[in-house]
């Protein structure tokens, strides 16, 4: 029993190292400065259009399954979904970054209820446990709605369910349905900027870009959901 514990400890552990071996690879090839630089993305952009238009079922499986490494490594929605709206689309970018972030959530939460299991209940299972009448009342429903409103760093709400035993099948539907309408708005954005770019062959301003309706619209947009979740969230999580 003891050697069990000191291996899923050591795992643990190694997969702890590797997220930060990640991320510390990550930013020290891209800096903030350049992934944000206009000319780095233009440059960029026909490449990776490109790319897809020659072989769009192999970009969008690689896409997908870096997608799935992305949230495995603790990596929250937003930047894949920008990315993804950039690439392909709204409509096929937000169907590729949902099932990526699905899949790569369950696969996370598999490895947290074997490895993770006993560190999170010690951590949270006393902050949450108001929600777990909720799950148990009618699981499927309360976690569709606890994947809508969200609130909680992605990471940590891929983790919380396994207090609450969510079922593999509840978790990977839930999740794939309540991540949609957030990363549908993030892949529209992504799409708009998509379009800025391949039309604008010099920077333009932030007032030039927001006023844009490829712009706006998805930021009213995602606005309206956050001021919509806000309230549910404080109704959801009440005790």
């Amino acid at each position: 029993m003891q050697r069990m514990k000191n291996i899923k400890i050591l795992i643990g552990m190694t997969y702890l190292i590797v997220v930060c071996i990640f991320l510390f690879w990550f930013f020290s090839n891209f800096s903030i400065d350049e992934i944000t630089n206009y000319k780095f993305i233009q440059s960029n952009t026909d490449y990776f259009i490109n790319l897809k238009n020659k072989n769009l079922i192999f970009i969008s499986l690689i896409f997908t399954l870096l997608t799935l490494l992305w949230v495995f490594m603790l990596g929250f929605g937003s930047p894949v979904a920008l990315l993804g709206g950039f690439i392909f689309g709204k409509w096929w970018g937000t169907f590729l970054v949902a099932l990526g972030c699905t899949i790569g959530a369950t696969f996370l939460y598999l490895f947290g209820s074997y490895f993770l299991k006993d560190f999170i209940k010690k951590n949270f299972a006393k902050k949450y446990e108001n929600l777990e009448e909720k799950f148990k009342k009618n699981e499927f429903n309360f976690f569709l709605i606890y994947r809508l409103i969200g609130g909680i760093p992605f990471a940590i709400a891929n983790l919380l369910p396994i207090i609450f035993n969510v079922s593999l099948k509840n978790y990977f539907f839930g999740t794939f349905l309540g991540i949609l309408p957030s990363l549908f708005i993030i892949t529209s954005l992504g799409h708009g900027l998509e379009k800025v770019v391949q039309q604008n062959n010099q920077s333009i301003s932030f007032i030039e870009l927001i006023l844009l309706p490829e712009i706006y619209i998805p930021i009213l947009c995602f606005l309206l959901f956050l001021l919509i979740s806000i309230v549910a969230r404080k109704i959801f999580y009440k005790n």
